[in-house]
């Protein structure tokens, strides 16, 4: 089978010739290691300084050229393709506040940590009133060269794979917007807000949507967490009130579109689950085994209601040895694969620190055990 029908015959939740594989992120030390060369794919704080010195296009060109590379070296059966940084916009921060702290455009407040990995993380932003926030017009206005990495991945793959575009969350906008603890309080304190909020930012995202949709991808996905390890951060009481809304609204653009949605968001999703499946969520992808999420559990409850991407825990990935991951691989095949709806995938993405001869294990193991009839 080609690699997208054996993604298709797994989302229809019918058994194809072998489990299919992929990742949501993949960064760039893993990269370079499996490629032999330098890349600003995914690199973060790299990256980041690239843009700013004026190398958008060599980001795209490295984003393009070595994910590509990277999905035929493994073997992938779907590539997620993300949304490139505009051709339009001076990316280049207002105002350094240290090594790595900075200040944009729009008075927000940056913090990176290129030790731990985490790039741009907004800590401090101006304060946000209901009349600071526009609806966008219909039709509503899109950045074109935003899809730039999206429409290149789709002409090089997708003719033989399963290409998925990340477009940018409209359902918790708090990344772009404001510090988290911000946006959870004013759920509480100024409801009216958060609601006009996320439908100023749910307007943009159905946009991109319709255009990602047009360049010949096979599904959409969508990538902001709504749990820790605890469960939905702002709980489900305003899980319900506020995003859920806003993610029904987007499965059912996608769907309207011929296309298959996605829906990340590690942490403990047990208690929404459900509601995925009540949107029409077509694939569940952030499956963390070490904090309760069990694919046995998860395949005996949703069956072929919903199709998971997981597998192998990150940290396994990063502290683990081969062994290890070779079990949590036989482990997700024999309890999720059978039937279909089921793709191996780390539980996150191939951060920082993942072993290379971790992911080796994993997709050897994967190729080992993952042939239907399943005998893992």
């Amino acid at each position: 089978m080609l690699p997208k029908e054996r993604m298709i015959a797994a989302l229809e939740h019918r058994e194809p010739d072998r489990v299919p594989i992929g990742e949501l992120h993949v960064d760039a030390p893993i990269v370079e290691e499996a490629l032999g060369h330098p890349t600003l794919l995914n690199a973060r704080w790299k990256g980041r300084v690239a843009l700013w010195q004026g190398e958008r296009d060599m980001v795209v060109r490295d984003y393009c050229r070595d994910l590509v590379a990277f999905a035929r070296k493994f073997e992938w059966d779907y590539v997620v393709a993300e949304m490139a940084p505009s051709a339009r916009e001076d990316h280049r921060p207002a105002e350094m506040l240290g090594p790595f702290r900075w200040r944009d455009s729009q008075g927000r407040i940056f913090q990176s940590d290129p030790d731990s990995g985490e790039d741009g993380m907004i800590i401090e932003a101006p304060t946000l009133t209901i009349d600071d926030i526009v609806i966008p017009p219909d039709p509503t206005p899109i950045d074109e060269t935003c899809l730039e990495a999206i429409e290149r991945i789709a002409k090089e793959l997708g003719g033989t794979h399963f290409v998925i575009a990340r477009v940018p969350d409209g359902t918790f906008p708090w990344p772009e917007t404001m510090p988290l603890a911000d946006f959870l309080i004013k759920m509480i304190q100024e409801p009216d807000l958060i609601r006009k909020l996320i439908a100023s930012k749910l307007k943009t995202t159905l946009a991109y949507i319709e255009a990602a949709a047009q360049l010949g991808v096979d599904a959409i996905v969508i990538g902001t967490d709504y749990c820790d390890n605890r469960g939905p951060i702002m709980g489900p009481r305003l899980y319900r009130e506020f995003i859920y809304p806003a993610l029904e609204a987007q499965v059912e653009a996608t769907h309207k579109a011929g296309k298959y949605f996605v829906k990340h968001s590690d942490g403990n999703q047990w208690p929404i689950l459900d509601s995925y499946v009540e949107a029409g969520v077509d694939v569940w992808h952030g499956i963390q085994p070490s904090i309760g999420m069990d694919l046995r559990l998860l395949k005996e409850k949703y069956g072929s209601r919903l199709a998971f991407f997981g597998g192998v825990n990150v940290d396994t990935l990063v502290m683990g040895t081969p062994d290890e991951v070779e079990a949590e691989v036989r482990y997700a095949i024999r309890h999720a694969a059978p039937g279909g709806g089921f793709a191996m995938t780390s539980g996150n993405s191939l951060l920082p620190g993942t072993k290379y001869a971790n992911y080796v294990a994993m997709v050897e193991a994967t190729r080992r055990w993952g042939a239907y009839p399943i005998r893992a």
